[in-house]
């Protein structure tokens, strides 16, 4: 037996006074309302209701518990009504997951636009350069790079990330520019530690049409991508760099794009959440926010 189902069908008979219109009020049968109540009835070893066929009348345990049930049904209605008018409300918190190296030219930037359109809504920012178990962290939304994501998630790739091979113009003034990938064992390069595995990261490139990698030797290996943005800026090496990153640094001539025939653009950002239903309207206007911008 639904008790929650018996409960609300005694107190709709009760308050339509027969079984009839509180049937019809349910969308179900006169009988299956009356064998409802007497499942009820049968739970709670005493009678709750007298029936004749001209009318019906609570007894004492009736009404005891039509009392109680009505409070417990109108407290549970208000819970459900508050939750469905939180859903379509665009206050409350929106939890978000990415990377560090993100957040200055990325995540940052994006979020202040969005609080600015959105003064009602609040934002909850967790940086981690590991991949986040929406479920278990409680989070909203994560962004994360990568050529693909779990298929078990919602993912939509915002933008494409090139790796650029980069330097400074110090070191390059020092030690001369790389022609040809077969150059850089002549170079002293940095490397990223993947925050996943601990293991170094190979370098990606274009060959021709096809992507390959390369293991290239480094001097300084980091698990931050931002460590390594500020070791290439002070010239300890050449380095491959997320173009996000990159681009501004060379648009202002702090950095160097070497070997530019050879950029893959295969990684990208991609915006994921466990599902596209039942999402608060605050959540949903943080992803679409988040994809017409970044796009």
């Amino acid at each position: 037996m639904d008790e929650m189902k018996a409960l609300s069908t005694f107190v709709r008979v009760v308050e339509a006074g027969s079984f009839r219109r509180a049937a019809i009020e349910q969308g179900v049968t006169p009988q299956a309302a009356s064998k409802l109540v007497k499942q009820l009835e049968v739970s709670l070893g005493v009678r709750l209701l007298h029936r004749t066929t001209r009318q019906l009348s609570l007894t004492d345990e009736g009404q005891q518990l039509l009392q109680q049930a009505r409070t417990g049904l109108d407290t549970l209605r208000t819970a459900i009504d508050g939750v469905k008018a939180s859903r379509a409300d665009k206050g409350g918190t929106v939890r978000v997951t990415a990377p560090r190296s993100t957040r200055a030219t990325l995540v940052l930037p994006l979020v202040a636009a969005f609080l600015a359109e959105h003064p009602d809504t609040r934002v909850d920012l967790t940086l981690d350069d590991q991949f986040t178990d929406l479920v278990a962290g409680k989070i909203d939304v994560g962004f994360r790079s990568g050529a693909t994501l779990d298929r078990n998630l919602v993912a939509r790739r915002l933008m494409d990330i090139q790796l650029l091979v980069c330097a400074s113009p110090a070191y390059l003034a020092r030690h001369g520019h790389p022609r040809t990938w077969d150059d850089l064992a002549r170079h002293t390069c940095t490397g990223f530690r993947h925050a996943q595995t601990g293991k170094q990261m190979p370098w990606e490139y274009l060959d021709g049409d096809a992507t390959a990698y390369r293991d290239v030797p480094a001097a300084f290996v980091t698990n931050d991508v931002d460590a390594e943005v500020q070791a290439v800026l002070s010239g300890i090496g050449i380095g491959q760099l997320p173009s996000y990153l990159a681009q501004p640094l060379i648009r202002e001539g702090q950095l160097v794009h070497l070997l530019t025939r050879h950029t893959s653009a295969r990684v990208g950002l991609f915006l994921y959440y466990p599902q596209r239903s039942h999402q608060p309207a605050r959540v949903r206007a943080f992803i679409d926010f988040a994809a017409a911008r970044l796009r």
